[in-house]
C-alpha cells in the first residue's frame, strides 16, 4: 500500500468546491496513506479531509502548510475513493463536495471512549442485604457490567452498586463501547416461502455466492413477498462475511420493515437517515468503518458510508423519485449503486412492483437479470381496480367524493374493514382567492400559489417555506368573509369525510403534519392494528406499508399527475397509483380500488383497470425510443438563477452561445423554468439532449468552460439525467 512519510507532499481532498485535492506537507515523524482522514488548515480554519491518491504536486513540501492532525480512524477504502472520483466526473460536481458526503460525522473520526464497568471480585461485603444479594447474584457470572445496567437489571438503586464498589466487592474495569445494533443471525428465523419465492431466493443466493458484479431486478406485484426474497440474499451475504446496504426511499417511516428484519435476523439493522440523532449518526458511521455494523438500512446518503467489506446492495422501491438528490450534488442513488457495485465487484438487487422504464429496458436488453413474482403470497387476490368517470358520477356541489366512492366507503366500514382515500396534495387547498376582487394569495418569493393549511391556520409555500397566517379579510380590497379555498388537499377531503361519516375513526397522514416522524410512526402502527376506519393520505401511504384490514383504496384525483409536460408523467402516475391501490387486500380479503377520473380512456387508467402492466410498459418504452428520451437518449438540465430576471436570462443566453457544435447533441432554450421564481431567484433553463452514446459530460464541460464565468449573484446548476423538469 502506498505510504507517505516524513516531509513528503500529499494530496488531500477537502470538503469544498475545488477542482481537485490540495497539496499539504506531512510533518516529520507522521505517517499517512491514501484514505487517511486528517485535519488540515484551509484559510483561517481547520477542516477534515481525506488523503487522496496520486502525488502531492511539484511544490517543495517545505513551502506547503503541514497536516495538523491524523485521526485514529480506519482509512476510507480505495473503492470508495474511486467511487467519489467517478460520481464527481459523471455529475460535473467538484470532487470535494462529493467527498464531503463521506465526512458528515466529524466526531466519529476519533475512537469512541471506553466505558467504565464493574466486575465482581473475591471480596465479600461487610453485611449482606437483599438488594446487595440481587446485585451479586447477577455479577456472579463473571461478566463486566456498567453501573447503570447492573442496577437496572437487579432492580436496585445505583447507590447500592456504588456501595459495593466502594468496599472493593466490585472492581472497576474498562469495557469497549457497546455496538449500536447486535449482529444479525442469518439462520435466526427463516421465513416460510412460496414455491415462486423459493425459486427467486435460490437464484439470488447463487448470485451472491458466486460473487462478482451482477444486477438482478425482482419484479413482483404488491404483496408478492419481494422483501422476504431479498432477505435470503442478505442472509447469504452475511454468512459470507460481507456487509450489506439496503436503501429505502423513506427509511424514517418504515418501522414495519425494521421489525420484519428483526423477525428474520434476530436483530435490527443500523439505521442511517436525516432524522437520526447526531450522536447515533457518529456511532453508526464509526462502527460501519470498523466493520462492526454488518447491515445498514438507510436513505440515499447511506451510499457514502465507508464500508470496508461491502458485498451486497439492495435498492427497495427502486423506481421511487426519492432516490434522486437535487441539492449540491445531483445524483440518482439507484444508478450510483450500480456504479458502486461495479467498482467493488459485488452484486446488486433492485426490487419494485412497478420498475422504472430505465430498469425495465436494462432487464429486457440483458444487462440486468429479471426475476418475476407474478402473484401475491398465499395466492391472495389483487384488488379489483375500477374507474369512476366523474363526467357521469360527479360529486355533489362543493364536494370531491363521488356517490360511487361514498357508497363503497360506507359498505367497507360497515363490515369492520378499513378504507384509504389517497390524494397527493398536502394541506387544505392549493389556492386561496377573494371572491370580490379576484386577489390570489401568492408566495412573495416564488412563482407559486400559497397552499392553505387549515389545521395550522397558515398559508404556506411548499418551495421556499414562506408562511403567513390566513387573514380574515382580503389584503387587496379589505372585504371580510369572502376568501374561498379552490381545489382539494387532504385536509379538505378529511373535512368532507368526517362530515359524511361522523362515527368513523379518521386518520390523516402527510409528511408535513405536526408531530413529525414520531407521530407518523405511531399512526401507521395504529392503522396496522385496525385502530382507524378511514385513512386519508398523500404519497407516503404508498411506500410499502402493510395494512392487514384495508380492503378499499379510493384515489380522489387520478388525473393529478398527468397534466404537466414531464416526460415521465405517465410512468410516475402509473407507479404511484399501482403502489397505493396495492395497499388493499394484502392478507387475502376481497378488495377494490376506485379511481376518480375525467379521463377513463387514458392509457394509465386503462392499464390500471385492466391489470395489463406489460402493455403499458411496451407503449411507454416505444414512445421513449421514438423520442430519443432516456434510456434511449441522454438528457442534462442546466438551471441558471440570479437575483434579477434580466441577469439570469443574459447569462443563460451567453452559455447557450458557448455550446460547441456537435452532430449528436442539441441544446434547447434558454426558457423560463416552469417555476420561474424560487426563493427570490429568477430561473432560466437549458435542456441538453443527446444520443445514447453521446459524450454528454465532455460537451457540458466544454460549454461551461467556454461560457461566461458566473458573477457572485449568478448560480449555475447542472443536473445530468434530470428527474424533475420544474
Amino acid at each position: 500500500m502506498q505510504k507517505f512519510l516524513q516531509t513528503r507532499a500529499v494530496p488531500v481532498m477537502v470538503p469544498m468546491p475545488a477542482d481537485g485535492p490540495y497539496s499539504y506537507a506531512v510533518p516529520e515523524g507522521t505517517a499517512v496513506e491514501p484514505g487517511s482522514i486528517v485535519r488540515v488548515p484551509l484559510g483561517p480554519r481547520l477542516v477534515a479531509g481525506v488523503v487522496w491518491d496520486g502525488e502531492g504536486g511539484a511544490v517543495d513540501p517545505k513551502k506547503l502548510r503541514p497536516i495538523d492532525h491524523v485521526f485514529d480512524c480506519p482509512v476510507v477504502p480505495e473503492e470508495m475513493r474511486r467511487f467519489v472520483d467517478w460520481v464527481a466526473s459523471y455529475t460535473l460536481t467538484p470532487p470535494g463536495l462529493v467527498a464531503r458526503m463521506i465526512l458528515r460525522a466529524p466526531e466519529a473520526f476519533d475512537p469512541e471512549p471506553w466505558i467504565e464497568g464493574l466486575r465482581k471480585t473475591a471480596n465479600e461485603p461487610d453485611r449482606m442485604t437483599e438488594a446487595r444479594a440481587k446485585v451479586l447474584a447477577l455479577a456472579d457470572g463473571g461478566l463486566t457490567w456498567t453501573r447503570s445496567g447492573l442496577a437496572h437489571a437487579a432492580g436496585v438503586s445505583s447507590t447500592v452498586v456504588e456501595g459495593l464498589r466502594a468496599q472493593g466487592v466490585l472492581a472497576t474495569e474498562m469495557i469497549p463501547p457497546r455496538p449500536v445494533v447486535a449482529r444479525p443471525d442469518p439462520g435466526f428465523g427463516k421465513n416460510l416461502l412460496s414455491p415462486d419465492q423459493r425459486q427467486a431466493a435460490a437464484e439470488l443466493c447463487e448470485t451472491v455466492g458466486n460473487g462478482g458484479f451482477a444486477v438482478t431486478l425482482i419484479d413482483g406485484v404488491t404483496g408478492s413477498g419481494k422483501t422476504e426474497v431479498y432477505f435470503e440474499a442478505v442472509a447469504s451475504a452475511i454468512s459470507a462475511g460481507k456487509q450489506v446496504l439496503i436503501l429505502l426511499p423513506e427509511i424514517a417511516l418504515t418501522q414495519a420493515f425494521l421489525e420484519r428484519f428483526h423477525d428474520r435476523f434476530g436483530a435490527r439493522p443500523a439505521e442511517w437517515h436525516s432524522d437520526l440523532p447526531p450522536r447515533m449518526r457518529e456511532r453508526v458511521w464509526r462502527q460501519v468503518a470498523e466493520g462492526q455494523v454488518r447491515v445498514v438500512a438507510g436513505a440515499r446518503s447511506a451510499l457514502f458510508l465507508p464500508f470496508p467489506e461491502l458485498g451486497l446492495i439492495v435498492v427497495d422501491e427502486e423506481h421511487d423519485p426519492a432516490f434522486k438528490q437535487e441539492d449540491r450534488v445531483f445524483y440518482n442513488a439507484r444508478d450510483m449503486v450500480v456504479v458502486r457495485a461495479r467498482i467493488g465487484d459485488f452484486p446488486v438487487v433492485l426490487a419494485s412492483a412497478t420498475p422504472s422504464i430505465e430498469t425495465r429496458v436494462n432487464a429486457d436488453q440483458g444487462r440486468y437479470r429479471r426475476i418475476v413474482l407474478p402473484s401475491r403470497f398465499a395466492n391472495a387476490a389483487l384488488p379489483d381496480i375500477r374507474a369512476i368517470d366523474l363526467r357521469r358520477s360527479a360529486p355533489a356541489r362543493g364536494s370531491f367524493l363521488s356517490p360511487v366512492l361514498l357508497e363503497a366507503i360506507g359498505s367497507t366500514i360497515a363490515r369492520g374493514e378499513q378504507a384509504l382515500l389517497f390524494l397527493n396534495r398536502r394541506g387544505y387547498a392549493p389556492l386561496t382567492l377573494c371572491r370580490v376582487c379576484g386577489h390570489r394569495f401568492q408566495c412573495p418569493s416564488c412563482s407559486a400559489w400559497l397552499v392553505e393549511h387549515r389545521f395550522r391556520g397558515q398559508l404556506l409555500c411548499h418551495h421556499c417555506g414562506h408562511h403567513e397566517a390566513r387573514p380574515e379579510a382580503c389584503p387587496e380590497c379589505g372585504t371580510f368573509d369572502h376568501l374561498v379555498a379552490c381545489g382539494p388537499g387532504i385536509e379538505r377531503v378529511a373535512e368532507e369525510t368526517v362530515a359524511l361519516f361522523p362515527d368513523a375513526r379518521v386518520i390523516v397522514l402527510s409528511s408535513d403534519m405536526l408531530g413529525g416522524v414520531k407521530r407518523l410512526r405511531l399512526e401507521l402502527d395504529a392503522i396496522a392494528k385496525g385502530e382507524a376506519d378511514i385513512v386519508i393520505g398523500t404519497q407516503l401511504v404508498a411506500k410499502g406499508h402493510n395494512f392487514p384490514n384495508m380492503t378499499l383504496v379510493g384515489v380522489v384525483d387520478a388525473d393529478l399527475g398527468l397534466a404537466n409536460g414531464d416526460p415521465r408523467a405517465a410512468e410516475r402516475t402509473f407507479q404511484l397509483l399501482s403502489q397505493v391501490t396495492g395497499r388493499a387486500g394484502r392478507t387475502g380479503k376481497k378488495s377494490i380500488g376506485l379511481l376518480q377520473t375525467f379521463q377513463p380512456e387514458h392509457p394509465v387508467v386503462r392499464a390500471l383497470v385492466s391489470g395489463d402492466a406489460e402493455t403499458f410498459y411496451q407503449r411507454e418504452i416505444a414512445e421513449r425510443e421514438r423520442g430519443g428520451l432516456p434510456p434511449f437518449g441522454r438528457l442534462a438540465s442546466i438551471i441558471v438563477s440570479a437575483g434579477t430576471r434580466g441577469e439570469a436570462e443574459e447569462h443563460a443566453r451567453q452559455l447557450r452561445r458557448a455550446a460547441p457544435q456537435a452532430a449528436d447533441i442539441a441544446v434547447l432554450g434558454p426558457a423560463e423554468a416552469p417555476l420561474a421564481l424560487v426563493a427570490g431567484r429568477h430561473r432560466f433553463r437549458l435542456l441538453v439532449h443527446g444520443e445514447r452514446r453521446s459524450d454528454m459530460q465532455g460537451f457540458l464541460r466544454a460549454m461551461l468552460n467556454a461560457g461566461p464565468k458566473p458573477r457572485r449573484t449568478v448560480r449555475v446548476q447542472v443536473d445530468v439525467d434530470p428527474q424533475s423538469f420544474l
